[in-house]
């Protein structure tokens, strides 16, 4: 789940990291009123995105008049796909450095890293090289303050001064607090700035909760910003079936995240645009219907690839609830199964006696034939 900037900042504060002043307004009037009690500000769109800045939605004010002015051409802004209902109106700072410092779960160790570099601002993401640095950190230890610090003074040829030194570590261990206690999968600050007096101060921050953690994290996540679903998608919810909408024209049915994924990559592999997310495990039985509809409900879907893997359920059963589904729903595209594990020796033979189809070698051969499938169809793949 994302955190708009106003949402996220709070916890930064709470930590000890030092955050600009700031006030949420929705009116441009109440802009201007922000703007006579801070002075020069920032007016500053929020929305759960990024590239704010390039879409127009953050701008500098000198005076009330100004920021009334941005924030009535900023509100009603559409920024990636959200309306711009609210802006923060936010003290400027004088700028000496732009840094930037994150923490991010690492799907592959299991524990997070934090990420530091000497530049920051609205296009870090397009620099690499020497100007980043990836720690890795155990999540059962943590860092304090004087670890923080090693790597600013360590890893860069920077002459920092003791006392920025200093903030910097004590801002890098209170970021890590809060990774930690908000259960997030992301915190970034960007920029992280040194002021002209020698502040360390956040000037955003973006903040991801774990969504496995919404449950765990309730009032916290009151204050989030719930992901924007079309309309197949909050069906999906409604069933408890995952399902995520895409842009293309090969649908996908298979059990288990990680299938479901590498299935999609295999279209992708062979030139084919998958159309779906949509995994249904071993509720097959009971969620066939209902999730072979949402598929193929999809304006557009040309072909459908199944994969089935007698893992952690059986094929037999996932076909069984499959099959039934399709005798009620008469697809008319045309579908190209693979199956394989525990089951697969009874489900292939449902297959042949519902359908009159056989399964294909294995996930690579059935994908192919399903980007083919849709590409003949027309309009391509």
């Amino acid at each position: 789940m994302n955190f708009e900037e106003h949402a996220a900042k709070p916890l930064l504060a709470a930590a000890g990291i030092s955050v600009p002043k700031s006030r949420l307004v929705t009116t441009a009037d109440e802009a201007a009123d922000a703007a006579m009690e801070l002075g020069p500000c920032v007016v500053k769109a929020q929305v759960p995105t990024g590239k704010r800045g390039k879409a127009g939605g953050i701008k500098l004010a000198a005076t009330p008049d100004e920021a009334c002015d941005h924030a009535a051409a900023i509100l009603g802004m559409e920024i990636d796909g959200h309306l711009v209902e609210k802006v923060l109106v936010e003290e400027q700072v004088a700028i000496a450095r732009e840094l930037y410092v994150s923490i991010i779960n690492n799907s592959t160790t299991k524990n997070p890293y934090v990420t530091i570099s000497t530049q920051g601002g609205m296009d870090v993401e397009e620099i690499c090289g020497d100007v980043f640095r990836w720690i890795p950190l155990q999540v059962d230890v943590g860092i304090d303050a004087d670890a923080a610090s090693f790597p600013w003074s360590s890893f860069f040829e920077e002459h920092w001064e003791p006392a920025v030194l200093d903030q910097l570590g004590k801002t890098t261990a209170r970021l890590y607090q809060v990774y930690d206690e908000n259960d997030a999968e992301l915190v970034e600050i960007n920029p992280l700035v040194v002021t002209e007096g020698g502040d360390v101060v956040a000037l955003d921050c973006k903040f991801v909760l774990d969504d496995s953690a919404i449950k765990r994290q309730p009032d916290l996540a009151a204050k989030g910003s719930p992901e924007k679903l079309t309309g197949l998608e909050a069906k999906g919810e409604e069933l408890g079936i995952k399902y995520i909408e895409l842009d293309g024209d090969v649908g996908v049915l298979a059990n288990g995240a990680g299938l479901t994924m590498t299935t999609m990559d295999v279209v992708r592999h062979h030139g084919g645009r998958p159309a779906n997310f949509c995994e249904i495990g071993g509720e097959a039985y009971t969620k066939g219907k209902a999730a072979l509809d949402l598929v193929l409900s999809k304006p557009g879907v040309k072909s459908l690839v199944v994969n089935f893997c007698g893992a952690f359920a059986r094929c037999d059963v996932m076909m069984e609830g499959l099959l039934n589904a399709w005798a009620e729903l008469e697809p008319d595209v045309p579908v190209f199964f693979s199956i394989a594990g525990t089951g697969d020796e009874e489900a292939i033979a449902m297959l042949k006696a519902k359908l009159g189809l056989d399964p294909y070698a294995d996930m690579d051969a059935a994908s192919k034939a399903a980007v083919e499938a849709a590409a003949s169809a027309g309009g391509g793949s």
